[in-house]
């Protein structure tokens, strides 16, 4: 049998414009998907929403919508969702989200994105002039207060991956001005075209996270 990973994303599964395009890099690991949202109707969901202060999300409905939520209302809906998959028979999970989170319960090994990338990108742009992109600019804060410990030249600009691709090319242009010397994507909604994207308008090398994620995934589980 082939070995399976579950994939636990923010909004809702099936995710065929992330999970679709990580199973090139997870080779023969069979993703399953559960999304924290998947059992909520659009009342619900727009009760979760980030509150003053708290950390905001961005991520993707079934229907291809997005939508802002709030880390807090987040945490038991993505434990239960890791929960489920293990017992569904998942030899390792996933947690598909570049945002910080607690400490969940499990009982297989347990992979949070924003670990993977904050360790990678530590590991091959230490000592770099860097830049950020992120979703929104509510998380911009954030996002400094996450990589300034890494890196003393820190630059960071928004776009979103779920809107124009003019705002990603303008955020990328910002950061050749800054005359940053690596590019990371701070999302797990950033697609391989996106990363080219950016790639061609700040002319420097530019970690994507989905890929990233995706291959040290595979070496955990394969």
């Amino acid at each position: 049998m082939r070995p399976k990973v579950g994939v636990v994303t923010l909004g809702q599964s099936p995710r065929p414009d992330m999970v679709g395009e990580m199973r090139v890099w997870l080779g023969d690991v069979e993703p399953v998907e559960r999304g924290a949202l998947d059992d909520l109707t659009p009342e619900q969901i727009a009760e979760v929403h980030a509150s003053n202060g708290e950390d905001a999300l961005l991520t993707r409905l079934r229907d291809g919508s997005s939508v802002v939520v709030g880390e807090r209302a987040m945490v038991p809906r993505l434990q239960a969702a890791i929960s489920r998959l293990e017992a569904q028979g998942a030899d390792a999970v996933l947690l598909a989200c570049t945002g910080p989170f607690p400490a969940f319960q499990h009982s297989r090994p347990l992979l949070l994105a924003e670990r993977l990338l904050v360790e990678g990108a530590a590991a091959v742009a230490r000592g770099c002039r860097v830049g950020v992109i992120c979703p929104l600019p509510e998380q911009e804060e954030a996002t400094r207060r996450k990589w300034s410990d890494l890196f003393s030249h820190l630059h960071v600009a928004v776009g979103s991956p779920y809107g124009p691709l003019d705002a990603l090319r303008r955020a990328a242009r910002r950061l050749r001005e800054a005359r940053v010397e690596f590019v990371i994507l701070d999302c797990m909604g950033y697609t391989q075209a996106m990363k080219e994207v950016v790639r061609a308008e700040a002319g420097v090398p530019v970690l994507l996270a989905r890929s990233l994620v995706a291959r040290l995934a595979a070496e955990v589980v394969a």
